[in-house]
């Protein structure tokens, strides 16, 4: 199994990015992709999920409202499209494909299969 993520880098304050993953090697339909991020000298924190069928996402009380999670069967593919970046939003973000229940689906330890992580930095 593999999962790549990409599309970070360095924006200012109030610009959009798009972060997409890649998965291979397991039937993305059935599971429900997650993405984490951990700022530098803090934990890796929960972001967005979104389950089978993309119906369900759920977020960070941080990012909500200005974060979107998606994700295309098809392409085997889960994108976060980010707004309104503030500078706290900068860490690596990491993309996570797992089976997790309802009431385990903020925590790191329900994803089986994790990407490299890609860098977004907000800053002017």
């Amino acid at each position: 199994v593999q999962l790549q993520a990409s599309g970070g880098g360095l924006v200012q304050p109030g610009d959009s990015l798009r972060l997409s993953c890649a998965a291979s090697g397991l039937t993305f339909s059935r599971y429900a992709m997650a993405w984490f991020r951990q700022a530098p000298g803090k934990e890796r924190e929960f972001v967005a999920s979104a389950r089978w069928t993309g119906d369900n996402t759920y977020y960070s009380g941080s990012v909500k409202g200005r974060f979107a999670i998606s994700r295309d069967n098809a392409k085997n593919t889960v994108y976060l499209q980010m707004n309104s970046l503030k500078p706290e939003d900068t860490a690596v973000y990491y993309c996570a494909a797992g089976t997790p229940i309802t009431s385990t689906l903020m925590n790191q330890s329900a994803y089986r299969y994790w990407g490299q992580g890609t860098q977004v930095t907000v800053s002017s």
